[in-house]
């Protein structure tokens, strides 16, 4: 299944994720549950890129950054 969000677009997103989540600490256990919750979204986000379902790829993508920053600007990381 092919959408109209380019491979491309969400590699980029993917990448900048994967390169952020490198320098989080959870700093309690909300945070944890926070962490927990976006990388199962990245999980998700590359099973569907594998099966060219690019919509919800994308989506998964922008759950993790949203769960991410709502993290953060709440002081969980």
């Amino acid at each position: 299944m092919n959408d109209r969000i380019p491979k491309q677009e969400i590699e980029k997103w993917l990448n900048k994720i994967n390169n952020k989540l490198e320098n989080i600490e959870p700093k309690n256990e909300k945070g944890k549950e926070f962490l927990e919750n976006i990388n199962a979204y990245v999980y998700d986000c590359k099973h569907f890129l594998k099966k060219e379902d690019y919509m919800r790829s994308f989506e998964a993508v922008i759950w993790a950054w949203a769960w991410l920053e709502i993290g953060e600007k709440l002081g969980f990381f």
